[in-house]
């Protein structure tokens, strides 16, 4: 899937499926090929700031919120109590935003490509919201992958804000990955997965969800629809050795939001529970890898 801006001012992204998405940019505000990937930030007509990396739809202002509240509201409150929380990706500082807007001792996140962090800190600032100075955060420059092999640190909750399964992504859809984060999770901890579009991606829930059960007694999906990740609902992986952890009633989740003073624009307690209620098709995805 490789993306381009024509002469007419759109970005373009080839999703497969004779589908493709296009953005109308305004101009380009930043461009340069990393050591890891080519990164181009644009400022779109309607869609406010975008990032990709590698031609493909990274970040967008205008519905960066549903991707972040749900990858890791519906963790954070099926849990209940994180003080430890590990981010593994996650250069643009959303995943970051929310997880703080939870009582937590401290959020670890792990990003390889240290130029994403500081281009979106300057360039698109509104996404990390200043989430990059809270003291509770703790930012590491490193490999995601190498990090959870090695580190001796141990968290409640573990979400992978990761690109795609190519490039310098693919080793975090792999199953030992899987299995070092399942070493680093504490007993009753949960971690949740970027999975893909199902409906253009269905091929990488499945294998999300069978590598995942290699190593937890629980794994599962859940879904958001995010306009710029076009094709239809986004897959979230979910796995965790509790079982309960997926089947909280509306009030439990209801009463842990209210008590985190949360404030959102996608994820609510009602939502929390039907996110696992999937289409046919994405269920079909999931059961495949089971």
């Amino acid at each position: 899937m490789n993306g381009k801006t024509d002469d007419w001012g759109w970005f373009d992204e080839a999703l497969g499926v004779g589908l493709q998405l296009g953005l109308k940019i305004e101009s380009v505000l930043y461009r340069k090929k990393t050591d890891l990937q080519d990164l181009v930030i644009y400022q779109t007509s309607d869609w406010g700031r975008v990032m990709a990396l590698d031609g493909i739809m990274q970040v967008c202002e205008r519905d960066e919120f549903i991707y972040h509240e749900m990858l890791t509201h519906v963790p954070m409150l099926a849990h209940g109590s994180a003080k430890e929380v590990c981010i593994i990706g996650g250069g643009d500082g959303g995943m970051l935003r929310e997880a703080l807007r939870h009582p937590v001792d401290r959020v670890t996140m792990a990003e390889i490509d240290g130029s994403v962090v500081d281009l979106c800190k300057t360039y698109l600032p509104s996404i990390s919201n200043g989430a990059f100075d809270d003291p509770r955060a703790d930012l590491l420059i490193a490999d995601g992958a190498q990090f959870m092999a090695e580190s001796d640190r141990t968290f409640d909750v573990i979400i992978v804000d990761s690109t795609d399964p190519a490039g310098p992504g693919e080793v975090l859809f792999s199953s030992a990955f899987y299995a070092n984060c399942k070493a680093r999770l504490n007993p009753g901890g949960v971690m949740t997965t970027q999975s893909g579009v199902v409906m253009i991606q269905g091929g990488e829930l499945t294998t999300t969800v069978r590598r995942l059960g290699e190593h937890f007694e629980d794994a599962h999906a859940y879904i958001a629809a995010v306009p710029t990740y076009s094709g239809g609902f986004m897959g979230f992986g979910w796995a965790t050795d509790n079982r309960e952890l997926r089947q909280h009633n509306r009030d439990t989740i209801a009463e842990r939001y209210s008590a985190a003073n949360l404030m959102t624009r996608y994820y609510n307690p009602d939502l929390h529970g039907g996110a696992f209620a999937l289409p046919t098709y994405v269920a079909e995805c999931v059961e495949a890898g089971k």
